[in-house]
């Protein structure tokens, strides 16, 4: 039996925080170990995968869907203004050493995680 549109997209944000975690500790990792490539791989820019890629798996092991979906809501749009940044110059562009595939995965993974977490929380009881 399907989910009911209550229930799917706090289940489908909930999944999405745990993967993209996952994805964010395994790139943190990546960008110590893996040659230069067309994204940065700058120290801090591997620490602040690493560190929000555990928040994000801790939020998901927790269960708390409203927590999940306000960190997708806002690692979102840390990762669109990552994008902004990187096209103007602007804080953090020098200390991540953004890079032009930097931009487009920011642009892209950031109005996945926006979205879904913006719906997520529209689909959640107000009180609950």
């Amino acid at each position: 039996m399907a989910d009911s549109s209550a229930e799917t997209w706090p289940r489908r944000s909930w999944l999405l925080a745990g993967i993209f975690g996952v994805i964010l500790i395994l790139t943190g990792i990546g960008g110590f170990v893996l040659p230069p490539g067309p994204m940065s791989n700058a120290t801090p820019y591997n620490g602040f995968h690493i560190a929000f890629g555990v928040l994000g798996v801790a939020l998901a092991a927790s269960k708390n869907r409203r927590a999940v979906a306000y960190f997708n809501v806002g690692f979102g749009a840390i990762d669109l203004w990552q994008a902004v940044a990187g096209v103007t110059g602007l804080f953090p562009f020098k200390l991540f050493a953004l890079k032009t595939g930097d931009h487009v995965a920011h642009v892209v993974i950031g109005l996945i995680l926006v979205i879904v977490g913006a719906l997520a929380l529209r689909a959640m009881p107000k009180n609950g």
